[in-house]
């Protein structure tokens, strides 16, 4: 009686781990050509130079007055002991 519970047991555990070991084998098959047919399909998008330097001007534009910004709220804050040494825009 025992062993036929445990039998019964080891059995239904392997049984649920082979399904879960195959059905992640699919998952991961799947999600690897979604992958691939969409770098194949719908490749990135390439900047162009003008881009850069577009974006760069408005960077730097906009550096003066949010720098400005930056510095008295850091000096504020800090009571003038604080300073910002770079900004970068994420």
């Amino acid at each position: 009686m025992i062993t036929n519970d445990i039998y019964g047991a080891i059995l239904l555990m392997a049984v649920g781990m082979i399904t879960v070991f195959l059905i992640l084998i699919i998952v991961i098959t799947l999600g690897t050509l979604l992958i691939k047919l969409v770098n194949k399909y719908a490749p990135e998008e390439v900047q162009t130079k003008k881009a850069v330097a577009t974006a760069n001007n408005a960077v730097q534009q906009v550096d003066a007055t949010v720098k400005a910004v930056i510095d008295a709220t850091v000096s504020q804050i800090t009571g003038g002991k604080g300073r910002v040494t770079k900004i970068t825009k994420l």
